[in-house]
């Protein structure tokens, strides 16, 4: 059973995964693969970096230590990146499948529970409950809708909750 805190924590996460979504209705394909600022990512590049590099990893890989996810890890490639032959539907589908994929994790997993993998790659620093995972979670989906509020801007103009 999912505790008081951990819902209020999935809560505000869930706003920033709807935000997400929320601020890319109506976007056509070609402006979902267009990119507005110079580092060259799109929309729906940061899209398939918060279903990969976020939800699937933090949540499958580093909370849950599913093995056979963190042995495909260094398979993945840049996640940033969409190919041309990947619809935008296809991507945001997997964004909403990651999404359950994580809740599910969530779900099952106490909140001070350690992480059961952690990635060599991060030497400097360590996230040691499942708690302080989700909170860098919301931060950087949050992070990352704030960047898409400025992209989506760029493109055609509209912002996201703004009432006029």
């Amino acid at each position: 059973m999912i505790s008081a805190e951990a819902e209020t924590l999935l809560a505000f996460h869930n706003n920033q995964r709807q935000h997400v979504q929320g601020i890319l209705e109506g976007l056509s394909e070609a402006n979902l693969r267009r990119s507005v600022l110079p580092s060259g990512w799109s929309c729906l590049g940061l899209v398939r970096h918060l279903a990969l590099d976020v939800e699937r990893y933090w949540f499958r890989a580093v909370v849950a230590g599913d093995r056979a996810l963190i042995d495909d890890l260094d398979r993945t490639g840049d996640a940033w990146q969409v190919g041309p032959e990947e619809s935008a539907e296809l991507v945001l589908s997997d964004y909403r499948r990651q999404i359950e994929a994580a809740d599910a994790v969530i779900a099952t997993t106490p909140l001070n529970a350690a992480p059961a993998w952690w990635p060599d790659r991060f030497t400097g620093w360590r996230l040691h409950t499942v708690r302080e995972v989700m909170l860098h979670v919301i931060t950087e989906t949050a992070c990352h809708a704030g960047h898409l509020d400025a992209a989506r801007e760029l493109l055609d103009g509209r912002r996201w909750l703004v009432l006029t």
